[in-house]
């Protein structure tokens, strides 16, 4: 019997670029432009210019960009550094329904590998595609609830081996051990989820060094085992069980590489539906803090286990905030937004956000089974007594579609942030390469007209 790894192995490499429908290709895309602005503004945050220091320190072949720092590294290198800082300030596209970030994880190693390999834009795009509607397919495939393992750290590494062994152009068999080269470096916790550190941050970077690394070794004729998904030690025996029909359901007919979302705010998604309900009663009664006497959140016991922990600020403050509910909520109420500068270390301390923590109650409703939602928020105020907000589910879900506005200004946003900001002029040459990225003949040369370094 051919194994559920060969047949995604053979759905990566024998996939041809026409199969691919136009509105898959326009996602990947926008998703593609929206990773890379996020990386921008990640490319400051703590334990990013770090990392970039250590790998830059250890020198290597010129493979492929560092893209916010400029300079060449080698391609395993490119992808680690590029999805960290892409991961780092919590602003990546998210999946919708499951909790896997597939696009940090894919684009940076398919980014990688296609500069390295002077591949053409078509190739590269239909890489990153199969390479996420294969990561998709994995999260969606997962029985709940989630055991702890990071779902991108975990799947991530099989999308990222399946778009970079397309583009080496490996065989269908090749691709297959790489695949399995790939399962033997899954790992990753939630862990780092609920103690928040900086190592979080590399959660998706390990997994696209990963699937780099994995294409690679298979290239050199390194093989695995066969039945990595399925098998009596496999992923689904190990690590999450999960459902080879939902996994395997209208492959090559259907490409799940859609069914992600662009954030709303740069904080963990399981915050997003309380900050979008602190921000509707703030701005339908025009609430200032103090006429807020108590709130209480009632939440899913997913966002409870990944959010809902107390608030300390003292160690890695920045992370500390990205992970935590009452942060999110004060910090909504007082400062009427939640944007890169309510995720600064010293925002993240500021004592006035602090002084109304003490009013939030969380309570848990364990009939509730989303990973973001519903959030139910009342609050008892001074003037208007009590009001409530229910948010089923976050903002870029198909019935809450972001602004396309909206999506602009934090592309803006992002761009002119981080260590080497974009002028308006370089943010439109990039854009207008992403927007384009089917017609690049080498793709070796995608950033050589952004100039963006000063």
């Amino acid at each position: 019997m051919t194994s559920i790894t060969h047949r995604l192995a053979r759905h990566a490499i024998e996939t041809p670029f026409a199969a691919i429908p136009p509105t898959n290709l326009d996602t990947a895309r926008l998703l593609m432009l929206d990773t890379l602005a996020v990386a921008w503004a990640g490319a400051d945050a703590p334990g990013c210019q770090e990392t970039h220091a250590l790998l830059s320190e250890e020198g290597g072949r010129g493979d492929a960009s560092a893209w916010a720092y400029g300079g060449r590294l080698p391609a395993t290198s490119s992808a680690f550094i590029n999805s960290m800082t892409a991961a780092a300030i919590e602003y990546d596209s998210i999946g919708l329904g499951v909790a896997v970030h597939a696009y940090v994880a894919v684009l940076p190693a398919a980014l990688a590998m296609a500069e390295r390999q002077h591949v053409t834009g078509r190739e590269f795009l239909a890489a990153l595609v199969l390479g996420c509607d294969i990561t998709h397919r994995f999260a969606a495939s997962a029985a709940y609830p989630n055991r702890g393992f990071h779902y991108t750290a975990a799947m991530g590494g099989f999308g990222a081996a399946a778009a970079a062994s397309r583009l080496l152009g490996l065989s269908v068999d090749q691709t297959q051990h790489a695949l399995g080269v790939a399962f033997l470096q899954a790992s990753g916790t939630q862990q780092a989820n609920i103690q928040p550190s900086l190592s979080k941050r590399m959660l998706s970077a390990f997994a696209a060094r990963s699937g780099v690394y994995a294409a690679q070794l298979a290239q050199r004729g390194i093989t695995a085992p066969l039945h990595v998904i399925e098998g009596k030690f496999g992923f689904y025996a190990l690590y999450q069980t999960g459902d080879v029909e939902q996994l395997m359901h209208e492959l090559g007919k259907r490409f799940d590489n859609d069914q992600a979302s662009i954030k709303k705010y740069p904080s963990c998604g399981c915050n997003h539906t309380a900050i979008d309900a602190t921000l509707n009663l703030v701005r339908q009664y025009d609430l200032k803090p103090d006429d807020v006497l108590a709130i209480e959140a009632t939440i899913t016991p997913y966002i409870e286990r990944i959010v809902g922990g107390d608030y300390d600020p003292s160690g890695d403050a920045q992370v500390a905030a990205q992970f935590n509910l009452r942060y999110s909520i004060a910090c909504a109420l007082v400062r009427r937004r939640l944007g890169l500068a309510e995720i600064q270390p010293d925002t993240a301390r500021d004592p006035a956000i602090a002084a109304h923590m003490g009013k939030i109650t969380v309570t848990v409703d364990e009939k509730q089974s989303g990973t973001r939602g519903p959030v139910e928020l009342c609050m008892r105020t001074r003037a208007h007594g009590e009001i409530s907000s229910r948010v089923e589910d976050v903002a870029g879900s198909d019935d809450q579609l972001i602004p396309p506005e909206e999506v602009e200004d934090k592309f803006r946003e992002c761009f002119t942030a981080g260590k080497y900001p974009l002028s308006d002029a370089q943010y439109a040459r990039l854009k207008a390469r992403v927007r384009d990225v089917h017609q690049i003949a080498d793709m070796s040369h995608f950033f050589d007209e952004v100039s963006f370094r000063i």
